[in-house]
C-alpha cells in the first residue's frame, strides 16, 4: 500500500484552480474511508459512487483504511468533478495501477456502474491545464468537445473507469478529440424565432432598436398592453451582430460553470436572451448563494436581457442593476471571499404607464387616479432611468397597420443586422487599442479619446444638458449614443443631427 497523488481541478467563480487529490493507503486501523479538504456534500457522497465504480469495473476496492486529501485544504470543494481522480488514486495507491499520473489532468463524475458522466466547468479547466502545462485531460466524452476548444492541449474522451485505467497503462489507447475552430461552430443565419419583419407599425421603436444593438445600449419600452413591447424585444436577438470568438468565449465559460452547456455543446455560438419573471429574487437576478454563482445579468452577457413588467420588480432588487449597468461587472461578496462575474449586456425592459395600463392612450381611457400613476412611475428610480440611453413610447398599433398584406411589411432582421454588423465593424476597429467591443464599453476617457463631435453638435448638446438638467452622466451617454449613429451612417465625426435624435430617446422629466 502506498501513497497517491491525481491532479483535478475546480472553479471559484469563473476562475479555475488546481485541485491535488492525495490517496492514502493503510493496513493499520479499521477499514474507513475518510475524504479531507473541505468536501461538501457531493465530494462527500463520492466515496460510495467510486466504491461501486470500482467493483463494477472489475477491480478489487481495498479494504483499508483510506484517506483522501484534497489540496488546498483551505478551499471548499464542490461537486462530483473529482470521482475519476479519486478512483484512479484508490487504483493507484493500491497497486492496481502502476503509472505516473503527475502529467494528465483528471476530471469527470463516476456512476455506481462505472460510466464517467459529463460535468460543469470544463472549457475553464481545460484552460488551466494548458497554462500549468499538462500533457493530457481525462475529461468525460460528452465534454470532450467543449475542451477540445483551448488548443495545444490533448484532451482523451472517457466513457468508462475501465476505458481510462487501460488508456493510461497503454492496453488501449484513446485518440485525442480534434481541436473544434470558432469557425466550425458558426450558426445558421435566419436561425431566430422572431422577425423584424413580424412586428407591423413602430418604425420608430424598430429605428431605437437598430441604434441599441449596434451600439450595445439599454432600452425602455413604454406603452399599453397590446401595443408590441414584447414582440419588439424579443426581435433584438436577431438583429444584434454575430458573436466574435472572444465573446463566445465569454458566454460559454459562464454556462460551462454553471451547467447550462448541452450535452456534446462546444460553444455558445448563438447571443444570449434571457427574460426572467417579474418575481425573480435579487440573487437570481444579480448573482449569489452559497457557493456564489452568476445570476440573470451575467447569463445574459454580450446579449440580451429583457425585464418585462419593469416597475414590478422589487425595489430593492432594481436598485441592484445600478452598478452593473454602469460598470458592466457584478461582484459579489460574501465572508469567505469576494467574486466578481461579467455582465456586459443590453437591458431592454417593457413598462405599462399605470396599473391599468392606458393611460395616455387613445383607445381606451385611463380608469387610475393621479397619486395612482405618480406612485407606479416612481417605482423606477431617476438613477436607473439615468442608466438607460433609448426611451421610447410605444403607442398602439392601428388597424390598417395590422390587415396590410405581407408585401408591405417593413425590413427584416437580416437586413437590419447587416447594417448593425458593419457599425459594430467600425466600432471594433476604431475601439482596438483600448480593447473594447463597442460603443457602450466607452467610459470617459475613452469618449474624449474616440468622439469627435462637431461644434454644432457639441453647442446643441450643451443647451439641452442647461434646459433640461441632464446630468454628466447622460451627457456622456448622449455622446455614445450619437456615435452609434454616426456609425450606421457611416460618418467619421459625431454631427449635429446626430446629437438631436440620440437627445429625442432620453426620458422626458
Amino acid at each position: 500500500m502506498s501513497l497517491a497523488r491525481v491532479f483535478s481541478g475546480t472553479t471559484v467563480g469563473l476562475e479555475p484552480v488546481l485541485v491535488e487529490v492525495e490517496v492514502n493507503i493503510e493496513d493499520q486501523g479499521f477499514p474507513a474511508f475518510k475524504i479531507v479538504g473541505l468536501p461538501d456534500k457531493a465530494v462527500d457522497e463520492s466515496k460510495e459512487r467510486v466504491r461501486s465504480a470500482i467493483k463494477n469495473s472489475g477491480f478489487e476496492f481495498p479494504i483499508s483504511r483510506i484517506t483522501v486529501n484534497m489540496a488546498p485544504a483551505d478551499l471548499p470543494k464542490q461537486g462530483p468533478v473529482f470521482d475519476l481522480a479519486i478512483a484512479l488514486g484508490v487504483l493507484q495507491a493500491s497497486d492496481q495501477l502502476d503509472v505516473d499520473l503527475s502529467s494528465f489532468l483528471v476530471l469527470g463524475e463516476l456512476s455506481l456502474d462505472g460510466l464517467v458522466r459529463q460535468t460543469n466547468g470544463v472549457l475553464l479547466l481545460a484552460s488551466l491545464a494548458k497554462e500549468r502545462g499538462f500533457g493530457q485531460v481525462l475529461v468525460p466524452s460528452r465534454n470532450a468537445r467543449e475542451a477540445s476548444v483551448i488548443d495545444d492541449i490533448n484532451v482523451i474522451p472517457l466513457e468508462t473507469l475501465s476505458q481510462a485505467v487501460s488508456h493510461l497503462l497503454g492496453i488501449q489507447l484513446l485518440a485525442p478529440f480534434p481541436h473544434q475552430s470558432f469557425e466550425q461552430f458558426e450558426p445558421l443565419s435566419g436561425s431566430f424565432d422572431y422577425d423584424l419583419a413580424d412586428v407591423r407599425g413602430q418604425e420608430h421603436a424598430k429605428r431605437a432598436l437598430e441604434i441599441a444593438a449596434a451600439g450595445g445600449h439599454n432600452v425602455f419600452l413604454k406603452g399599453p398592453p397590446g401595443s408590441g413591447k414584447t414582440l419588439l424585444a424579443r426581435t433584438m436577438p436577431s438583429i444584434l451582430p454575430p458573436l466574435i470568438p472572444e465573446e463566445s468565449l465569454e458566454i460559454t465559460k459562464i454556462y460551462s460553470v454553471i451547467g447550462l452547456l448541452s450535452g456534446g455543446q462546444a460553444l455558445v455560438t448563438k447571443r444570449p436572451f434571457r427574460s426572467p419573471h417579474h418575481t425573480a429574487s435579487r440573487v437570481g437576478l444579480i448573482g449569489g448563494g452559497s457557493p456564489p454563482r452568476p445570476g440573470e445579468i451575467s447569463l445574459a452577457h454580450r446579449g440580451v436581457l429583457f425585464l418585462d413588467e419593469f416597475p414590478e420588480l422589487p425595489r430593492a432588487t432594481l436598485e441592484a442593476l445600478r452598478q452593473p449597468l454602469e460598470d458592466g461587472v457584478v461582484t459579489v461578496s460574501r465572508a469567505s471571499g469576494t467574486l466578481s462575474f461579467p455582465a456586459r449586456f443590453i437591458l431592454v425592459v417593457a413598462a405599462n404607464p399605470c396599473p391599468c395600463g392606458y393611460f395616455g392612450s387613445s383607445v381606451k381611457k385611463c380608469t387610475c387616479g393621479s397619486s395612482q400613476i405618480s406612485n407606479y412611475q416612481n417605482r423606477i428610480s431617476g438613477p436607473i432611468l439615468d442608466r438607460i440611453d433609448l426611451h421610447l413610447d410605444v403607442p398602439e398599433v392601428k388597424l390598417e397597420k395590422l390587415t396590410q398584406p405581407d408585401q408591405h411589411m417593413g425590413e427584416s432582421s437580416a437586413v437590419v443586422q447587416a447594417r448593425v454588423t458593419l457599425a459594430r465593424q467600425r466600432q471594433r476597429r476604431r475601439l482596438l487599442d483600448a480593447d473594447l467591443i463597442c460603443n457602450s464599453d466607452m467610459r470617459t476617457i475613452h469618449i474624449r479619446q474616440f468622439c469627435k463631435v462637431r461644434p454644432e453638435g457639441l453647442k446643441l448638446l450643451k443647451e439641452a444638458v442647461t434646459r433640461f438638467g441632464l446630468s454628466a452622466r447622460a451627457y456622456f451617454r448622449i455622446i455614445k449614443v450619437s456615435q452609434t449613429i454616426a456609425d450606421l451612417g457611416e460618418q467619421e465625426e459625431i454631427l449635429e443631427s446626430h446629437i438631436a435624435e440620440a437627445l429625442q430617446y432620453r426620458e422626458r422629466v
